[in-house]
């Protein structure tokens, strides 16, 4: 049966010029590379990749299926990527967090129609186990995905103690978001502290000088030691680390990469922030967009509460298809308008540049 599936296959891939130029078949002779068997296995594997891609198949059974499933247009559902929400986008750290439980913010979503939820760690109002139980039944019942955890860490700092204590809060974190069922979790480098205040480092576009004695080419060894020792525990969990491009280190792409390959694991990719490049985002975007696990999307209706960007939702989003990103995007509201009205208009404007 097995034999007749493949035959469909390979029939069905040849249609559509998939196939490769000899057979594939468990029956080839050996061959003095002892690695045969194992290549010729990745082969199959990927010829069946592009032949199901071809033939308009989700998966294989054990004979050859009546027909190809029909193109999610012609189901009634339009491709592109599902749209959430941060919890960030209701609080935006305006007032006490506890007028914003995540409870409420998962209510709102739902009635405002996202697809997902991402909860900003810090606008949690308790870790214990309960309420993280009690959070993933309101989303299972608004018919939500909780899909991001969004979590502040700092490395940047020549105490190894400092380090090792962001460390340990980095993989509680992680044990937290395991906890909620959620598959990535935004982390950051951290800064050197040396603003006077988060106002005044915006104010500087972002830029800070390292402390006195200190070079940042120490920092990213502090950095990728530190994050380092985290992806092991967030691969045992099964919750996908997202470096944003954020503050600090990771304030340029170059920086974002450095950290992220010279860790060179899958457990570890980007958070890609889409209003954190204060300059010429596009390029900057699109450096990052192939180790995106999540786009976080701003929007500033009535004015950002420290700058406004002009950014256009189509071109990112097709920076984002020509990347291969399937995966979510957040909205993050930074703006000054009531949230009630400016969070839907952000849900449209998503949904119509990414076609959710």
């Amino acid at each position: 049966m097995q034999g007749d599936a493949e035959a469909w296959a390979v029939r069905k891939a040849r249609e559509h010029g998939a196939a490769p130029d000899v057979p594939v078949t468990d029956t080839q002779q050996p061959t003095a590379n002892t690695n045969h068997k194992t290549q010729n296995s990745m082969h199959r594997r990927d010829f069946f990749r592009r032949a199901a891609v071809a033939g308009g198949l989700l998966g294989w059974g054990a004979a050859a299926p009546a027909k190809a499933l029909a193109p999610m247009a012609e189901l009634g559902r339009k491709p592109g990527n599902r749209i959430g929400v941060s919890t960030y986008s209701f609080w935006r750290f305006d007032g006490d967090r506890e007028k914003y439980p995540i409870a409420s913010c998962i209510e709102q979503a739902a009635e405002m129609g996202f697809d997902g939820v991402e909860i900003l760690h810090v606008q949690m109002g308790s870790e214990e186990n309960a309420h993280l139980q009690m959070l993933k039944r309101k989303a299972i019942e608004a018919g939500l995905d909780l899909m991001g955890f969004s979590t502040h860490q700092g490395f940047v700092s020549p105490d190894a103690a400092k380090r090792q204590e962001n460390v340990d809060r980095t993989k509680r974190q992680i044990d937290l978001a395991s906890a909620l069922g959620i598959p990535t979790m935004r982390i950051n480098t951290g800064r050197w502290g040396t603003s006077e205040s988060f106002d005044a480092l915006m104010a500087n576009r972002g830029i800070e000088p390292p402390l006195e004695g200190h070079t940042d080419e120490e920092a990213f060894e502090w950095v990728i030691d530190a994050i380092g020792s985290c992806v092991g525990h967030a691969a045992e969990r099964g919750v996908v680390l997202g470096l944003e491009n954020h503050w600090g280190l990771g304030r340029t792409p170059e920086g974002v990469l450095r950290i992220v390959r010279a860790i060179d694991s899958p457990w570890l990719q980007v958070t890609l922030d889409t209003g954190n490049f204060l300059e010429d985002p596009y390029d900057k975007l699109a450096m990052l967009a192939p180790y995106a696990v999540l786009v976080q999307a701003k929007t500033y209706y009535g004015g950002g509460t420290w700058y406004t960007l002009d950014l256009d939702y189509d071109r990112i989003a097709n920076i984002m298809r020509d990347a291969g990103f399937r995966g979510y995007v957040s909205l993050e509201f930074e703006g000054k308008e009531d949230p009630g009205a400016a969070i839907p208009k952000s849900l449209a404007l998503l949904r119509n540049a990414f076609g959710g």
